[in-house]
């Protein structure tokens, strides 16, 4: 079975891929005038295209048709999380998490973050490699590093929004005493945007959870084991995925 290559341009109107796509295109893949390629736009469509033009720098094409593809889960999953100080960490947690399901990426700086600047470029890379790769036409947005304290004080973010950490109620002090943390599947609910905050290695501080709960935020489990940063926010995204699958 022939292997189907897609290639992302934000701006399909233009009739001319962006320049990373058309060297990939012409050098790489050797595609030439006449060839039929398949596009993907970032925010839900499919184009079908022929090239009209194949150069080392450029290549042109004109759309032949057009399909928009619906979501294949219902809400907004949005994750929080603190980056690791190896960086490959992060990209692989951007890989995977855009290869289940996700539609926003918030880059937070917490008190015991190991790496507090990050360049987006390459994280935006990854995700567009992972949108094309697992065939979706939609691209999660990328925010840039925000302090902890600013974000969660954001008048935009869900309802129905969480934080993931390790502390029991007596470490907090809550006055709402005592059991274990609900686990995130339990909670969520269905067809309902949700976010996930998870800290950077060393956790969350105490006063950052204190802060979320009384900024509106739930703490809750992602179950019994003790999970790095990075595999913790892929278990968050996959139980908001699972949640709103509409499959």
């Amino acid at each position: 079975m022939k292997e189907v290559r897609f290639f992302y341009t934000p701006d399909p109107q233009s009739a001319a891929l962006p320049t990373e796509e058309a060297q990939h295109a012409v050098r790489v893949l050797r595609l030439q005038m006449g060839d039929e390629i398949n596009l993907m736009d970032g925010h839900g469509t499919f184009y079908r295209a022929v090239i009209t033009e194949a150069t080392n720098h450029r290549c042109r094409y004109r759309i032949e048709a057009s399909e928009a593809q619906h979501p294949e889960w219902s809400g907004a999953i949005h994750l929080a999380v603190a980056p690791t100080k190896n960086m490959d960490r992060m990209e692989w947690l951007a890989e995977k998490a855009t290869e289940v399901g996700m539609d926003r990426l918030t880059l937070l700086d917490c008190r015991f973050s190991e790496r507090r600047v990050v360049k987006t470029e390459r994280l935006e890379k990854i995700l567009v490699s992972a949108m094309k790769q697992s065939h979706k036409a939609w691209l999660p947005q990328l925010d840039e590093m925000q302090p902890f304290q600013r974000f969660i004080a954001c008048p935009d973010l869900p309802a129905q929004r969480f934080i993931a950490h390790c502390y029991d109620a007596a470490s907090l002090g809550s006055a709402e005493g005592e059991g274990e943390k609900p686990f995130l599947l339990d909670v969520l609910q269905p067809r309902t945007p949700a976010l996930v905050l998870v800290g950077p290695e060393g956790d969350f501080s105490i006063d950052e959870v204190r802060a979320a709960e009384a900024a509106g935020f739930q703490s809750v489990s992602l179950g019994t084991s003790r999970l790095r940063t990075e595999t913790a926010a892929l278990v968050a995204v996959h139980l908001m995925r699972l949640k709103n699958s509409k499959l």
